[in-house]
C-alpha cells in the first residue's frame, strides 16, 4: 500500500511539474521557429548569358524588396557557365557584394571552380560575398530538401 502510495504522488508530482513547465517547452518550441523566415528561394544561374544573370539579380532583390528582409531566404547558386555572374566584372556583379550584405546567399560550385582553375593557370577571382560549396546541383537539392522553392529565370 505506502509502495503505491508512492506511486501515485510521484506520478501526480511529475505531472503537475511537467504540466506547468509545458508553456515553457512550447515558448522555447515557438521563439525558434518564429526566427525562420516563412519563404524560402533558390534561383539557379547555369547559363552564361547577361539577361539571365540580370533577370536573377533583379528577382532576388525584389523577392526581398517585396517579402521583405526577414520573411525570406534567398540563395542563388551558379555552377557551370552560370559562373560567370560571380566572376565576370559588370553591373551584375558588382551589386552581389551589397545583396550579400542584406542577407541574399551566393553560392558557386567548388567543381566548376575547380575546372576554371584548370583551364586558366589560376583561380577566378570570385565577387566579395559569394561562398564555395563542394557541387552546385548537390547545394540546390539540399535547399530544396529543406522546403526552398525553385526558381530558374
Amino acid at each position: 500500500m505506502f509502495k503505491s502510495t508512492l506511486s501515485y504522488t510521484l506520478s501526480a508530482t511529475l505531472g503537475l511539474y511537467l504540466l506547468g513547465n509545458a508553456p515553457l517547452v512550447f515558448a522555447a518550441e515557438t521563439q525558434t521557429d518564429e526566427f525562420a523566415p516563412k519563404h524560402k528561394v533558390v534561383i539557379q544561374v547555369s547559363t552564361d548569358d547577361p539577361r539571365i544573370h540580370q533577370l536573377v539579380i533583379n528577382n532576388a532583390a525584389n523577392l526581398q524588396k517585396s517579402l521583405g528582409m526577414d520573411n525570406v531566404a534567398i540563395e542563388v547558386v551558379a555552377y557551370g557557365p552560370g559562373l560567370k555572374l560571380f566572376t565576370t566584372p559588370g553591373p551584375e556583379n558588382q551589386l552581389i557584394p551589397s545583396l550579400a550584405q542584406q542577407n541574399i546567399s551566393f553560392s558557386a560550385c567548388g567543381n566548376t571552380l575547380n575546372n576554371m582553375t584548370e583551364q586558366m593557370g589560376h583561380p577566378p577571382t570570385l565577387a566579395q560575398g559569394v561562398k564555395v560549396v563542394p557541387a552546385g546541383v548537390v547545394r540546390i537539392m539540399e535547399l530544396q530538401e529543406q522546403g526552398y522553392a525553385y526558381i530558374r529565370p
